[in-house]
């Protein structure tokens, strides 16, 4: 198996990349990988302040919002926390000072990364009557380089009118997304065979390239997008051009001048591989650990195998 990223990818969190000299099956084992196997970071608890308190104004104010608490967590759970693999952190289940102790008293700096958020609705003279909480509010207490980023920030949480306040601390550990949701780094994870695009008869082509579309980096799709052999091979454009193609096909009332003037031949044994993640990792380094965790997973199979025929 060879892979490539595709030229002038990433872009922010997406991806495309090439994968060759392989099978459908095993691309998919790359995919399900990705969405259910790579680690990442995830608020799994939060202890919230009850109850009625006096703030440094002297005013009254009462631990209630617009959101039951519950509803709030499962927000928090969903916010990216930055998961940096150099920090060293650890599985609960797995850490030294951890895994012997009882569920609700484990976490440590080994395993665990701290947050806290204290919010007040608007003071009682002010002329708002509300105030949104967003991410950006949540403060680290563990390591800044878990800190929400800014892309993230204005992610709202709730809302808070006058008289009431909000405090919290979250936890937030590693985690699989087989498990839940919140721990999966990965989204629209997909893979296509890898196209050529042969341009048989270029003046029937005309019915699509009178069109005027564009490449999404703005080529106009013609005839010169092709090379002398009447090929296009360019990843990007060949996608962008099977689209396009929709503009011609069945249903469309077109089909029949264009008499598939351009088809797309695939290539044997290659796929695009494509995704974004959310954040919390980088797309290459989140493709390198699903290939990790594949990796690991078939030599314990192999160890397994080996010991069992024995």
């Amino acid at each position: 198996m060879k892979t490539e990223v595709v030229q002038g990818w990433p872009q922010g969190h997406e991806i495309r990349i090439l994968i060759s000299d392989t099978n459908a099956s095993q691309v998919n084992a790359i995919r399900r990988a990705l969405i259910a196997d790579v680690p990442k970071l995830a608020i799994t608890r939060v202890d919230f302040s009850q109850g009625v308190t006096q703030d440094n104004k002297g005013e009254i104010v009462e631990s209630v919002n617009v959101l039951p608490d519950e509803v709030l967590a499962h927000r928090l759970a969903m916010i990216p926390i930055p998961t940096n693999q150099d920090e060293g952190l650890v599985f609960p289940d797995v850490c030294q000072n951890c895994m012997d102790v009882v569920e609700k008293d484990k976490g440590c700096p080994m395993c665990q990364v701290l947050y806290t958020l204290s919010a007040r609705g608007p003071a009682s003279d002010a002329e708002e009557e509300f105030k949104t909480v967003y991410a950006g509010d949540i403060t680290t207490i563990s390591d800044p380089v878990f800190d929400i980023l800014d892309e993230h920030k204005q992610i709202p949480l709730t809302v808070l009118a006058k008289g009431q306040f909000l405090e919290f601390y979250a936890f937030a550990v590693l985690g699989r997304g087989r498990d839940h949701a919140k721990w999966s780094p990965a989204a629209a994870v997909g893979f296509q065979p890898q196209n050529i695009a042969v341009l048989n008869k270029p003046k029937k082509a005309s019915v699509l390239f009178d069109l005027g579309l564009t490449t999404t980096d703005g080529k106009p799709i013609d005839a010169k997008l092709f090379g002398k052999d009447k090929k296009l091979t360019d990843i990007n454009h060949v996608m962008d051009l099977e689209k396009a193609l929709h503009q011609v096909g069945p249903g469309t009332g077109r089909e029949g001048d264009f008499d598939d003037a351009i088809t797309l031949e695939p290539v044997a044994n290659a796929y695009v591989f494509s995704f974004e993640t959310d954040g919390s990792l980088d797309p290459v380094t989140a493709f390198n650990m699903a290939l990790d965790e594949l990796k690991t997973r078939f030599d314990n199979l192999g160890e397994d195998l080996a010991s069992a025929l024995a």
